[in-house]
């Protein structure tokens, strides 16, 4: 059988014919120079011709060549395939990492809209996975005061109220000046804390004066000398600003934890630069580790000088959870040494990241849930959780998350994207590409001029309101007076289709003093016999 010549081959017939229309074109409009339709239409097909040669020729794209013209509806679907997903195909449920049904109901609260839902719920409830907070016969009557907890140990001489729920660590730099003001003016209008994130307390936190949680990492920015080391007078510089209620030592991250970062040189702008303390239009290295320590004696030591530098303000750390034995040998170091941190925050893997490889966010870290119970039952198991707060953060957007963190153990919780779906954030997830639509997640000037400040603060109350709300007749439906009253056992999950357990049966607690007499749980007794107060390696 005799093959077709190849210009006429589906292939290539597009090519083919962009060819052949822009040659009649062409002639045609030799015929008739004022004819502007055919001298446009001419113009078209040229252009098609010419990528057609192109894509026949170039070398870096397969299918180009086997398709010239055509392939590129390949490329044009590929880039807008997110979008068509999230606007025509996606469920109430689906939509990752954040589903659909969850962004609205940060949206509706945002904006002071109706946030009920008809019909009943669209859950399984008798599908493997399925949870749910057990109520009361006997409801209380709702709170009408905000939750608030005290944060400082007794070596604190400057203690905080802060809010149960507060804006998790998210960096300028990561966010936009204009997100940054709007996210610390909405917290100093509704009365709750901002976290830095590591990338610096900078001008835009200061303007709105909120409660700022200021959080020092790796990189030491905005208290670091010019080698990258810790400077000691830059820290008490800026953790002397009232506006400065708490100061946090990162250890690390949950999207991204036991990975350093580099903000590459035409990113750091005068302003970046200014804030982070490092030079400008050079590489802007956050490392992987802590040069002010190295074991968990100097840790403990180095939180205590924090504290010192400080004035007395509530000094602890962050973490996401990996080995068990590490977390141990701090606990072993507060042991030792007397020094206690006022607060940990837990970070779960599940948390956020402007960008970080693949094999991190999926597999690398504990969950918040499995963190913080490591966490809390540690602090128990040394005798020391009546001294020190836990926070947590970790995909909290809803009164239902905060209850099912409190009830593992939490004192209070973050939130990174809750907060960002406020200002507007729409889960393009183009934080690493700087072109955010909606100028949360960008540093290009005519971007983030889209994200109006005032209207978006306002947004940022409503949604903190709104939450804490909920929370309040949650909390008075079960019967309680406080949310930090939420035990294990008010907490159900479905484990298969004819068999439910609650947390206190999924997450077994330590008693009060366990791991210092002596644990007979193996799983616990073998972290705790690896572990050492002078060393973050495993000593077995």
């Amino acid at each position: 059988m005799k093959s077709m010549p190849l210009p006429l081959t589906p292939r290539f017939i597009t090519w083919t014919l962009a060819t052949f229309f822009a040659v009649l074109l062409g002639l045609a409009w030799g015929f008739d120079p004022k004819s502007w339709w055919i001298g446009v239409g001419f113009a078209i097909a040229l252009f098609l011709t010419l990528v057609g040669f192109f894509d026949y020729y170039q070398t870096k794209h397969a299918i180009l060549r086997n398709y010239p013209i055509a392939a590129h509806l390949r490329f044009i679907f590929e880039a807008i395939r997110p979008e068509m997903r999230q606007y025509f195909f996606e469920g109430e449920k689906d939509g990752l990492p954040f589903p659909r049904d969850r962004r609205a109901i940060v949206y509706q609260r945002a904006k002071m809209m109706l946030d009920v839902r008809p019909f009943g719920t669209n859950y399984e409830v008798y599908s493997e996975g399925y949870e749910w907070m057990t109520h009361s016969i006997s409801p209380t009557p709702v709170s009408k005061e905000p939750f608030r907890i005290v944060i400082g140990g007794p070596d604190c001489t400057q203690p905080y109220s802060a809010s149960i729920f507060n804006i998790s660590a998210m960096s300028f730099g990561a966010l936009s000046a204009n997100a940054i003001r709007a996210l610390n003016g909405g917290a100093k209008l509704g009365g709750f804390a901002h976290d830095t994130g590591e990338g610096g307390y900078s001008p835009y936190h200061r303007e709105g004066g909120g409660d700022i949680i200021w959080e020092i990492g790796s990189g030491y920015f905005g208290a670091r000398n010019a080698d990258g080391t810790f400077s000691a007078e830059k820290f008490a510089a800026g953790a002397a600003n009232p506006q400065v209620k708490m100061v946090e030592l990162k250890l690390s991250q949950g999207a991204k934890p036991g990975h350093g970062g580099v903000l590459p040189a035409p990113k750091v702008s005068e302003e970046i630069a200014l804030t982070r303390g490092v030079p400008v239009g050079e590489d802007c290295i956050s490392p992987s580790h802590h040069t002010a320590f190295s074991t968990p004696i100097e840790m403990m030591q180095f939180i205590a000088e924090m504290r010192r530098l400080s004035g007395g303000k509530p000094a602890g750390f962050k973490l996401c959870v990996g080995h068990e034995w590490e977390f141990m040998a701090i606990c072993k170091a507060m042991l030792e040494t007397g020094i206690y941190p006022d607060f940990i925050v837990v970070d779960g893997k599940e948390g956020g990241t402007g960008a970080a490889p693949m094999e991190f966010l999926d597999h690398v870290g504990k969950p918040m849930r499995q963190g913080l119970h490591i966490v809390h039952n540690a602090m128990v198991g040394i005798g020391a959780r009546h001294r020190i707060k836990i926070g947590v953060a970790g995909k909290i957007i809803t009164a239902f998350d905060i209850i099912r963190a409190m009830a593992l153990g939490a004192d209070w919780c973050n939130s990174a994207r809750g907060f960002m779906f406020a200002v507007g954030c729409i889960q393009s997830q183009s934080c690493h590409t700087d072109r955010c639509p909606t100028g949360v997640a960008t540093q290009d000037p005519t971007r983030q001029r889209a994200l109006v400040v005032p209207d978006k603060m306002e947004r940022v109350v409503n949604f903190h309101r709104a939450t804490l709300h909920e929370l309040a007749e949650l909390t008075a439906a079960a019967g309680l007076d406080h949310p930090t009253d939420f035990k294990p056992v008010h907490i159900s999950r479905r484990v298969s289709s004819s068999e439910v357990k609650t947390f206190a049966d999924l997450f077994p607690a330590l008693e009060e003093g366990e791991l210092v007499s002596g644990t007979s749980n193996p799983r616990w007794r073998k972290a705790w016999d690896m572990a050492h107060a002078n060393s973050f390696r495993a000593t077995a």
